[in-house]
């Protein structure tokens, strides 16, 4: 019995000590902590946030109102319609013209976990096609993106989906935003979005 007192115990250090150092992004309650650039739809419904496409089908972004530079980012994500999303990093915006790099969010075999360079180079990295399959469609996804100096992970559902170096992104900073794309009838919700400063 003593002996699994003490697994329980060592699994409650052990959990705590992983959580020390992250911090919430979303509090499950309102946008505090983030500002709305353009007309598409955020809001909270269920202490999850939601991303969906306005009357005006453009695109839209969710940022933090703080920079982050090296980081360990953790978030899921749910696309409930076509889902064509993503999570910007190192970023910064005028109105709705964002310059950064982006880990994709889409739906399935459209690259989710590739990176994409706004404005700038495109493509830099896409997952292997046999790799896409990780995504859930219409289910809860987890995504994690690790940004140190230039190096950029990311791990979808647990999956090592791309790994780069690059001097570009490693001389930026900015902020974390999510997107939602142009062309209508997206939807997509987060929740559980923390972040551990590296």
């Amino acid at each position: 019995m003593k002996k699994y007192i003490l697994i329980i115990l060592g699994l409650i250090i052990t959990t705590g000590a992983y959580a020390q150092g992250y911090q919430s992004l979303f509090n499950g309650k309102d946008l505090a902590g983030w500002t709305i650039h353009g007309t598409e739809k955020w809001y909270v419904d269920a202490g999850e946030l939601v991303c969906e496409s306005g009357p005006d089908k453009a695109y839209g972004y969710l940022s933090t109102n703080k920079s982050y530079k090296n980081f360990i980012l953790d978030l899921k994500f749910k696309q409930e319609a076509d889902g064509n999303s993503g999570v910007f990093i190192r970023s910064d915006i005028d109105g709705v013209k964002i310059k950064g790099w982006q880990v994709e969010v889409a739906p399935l075999n459209l690259h989710t976990g590739g990176i994409y360079e706004s404005y700038g180079r495109g493509w830099l990295i896409k997952p292997d096609p046999k790799d896409e399959k990780m995504l859930k469609v219409g289910e809860w996804n987890q995504l994690r993106i690790q940004a140190r100096d230039g190096k950029i992970t990311t791990w979808l559902n647990g999956k090592q989906m791309v790994n780069i170096d690059d001097e570009k992104i490693g001389a930026a900073n900015g902020f974390i935003a999510l997107q939602i794309h142009d062309g209508g009838g997206i939807k997509v919700r987060w929740k559980d979005i923390k972040i551990k400063k590296i």
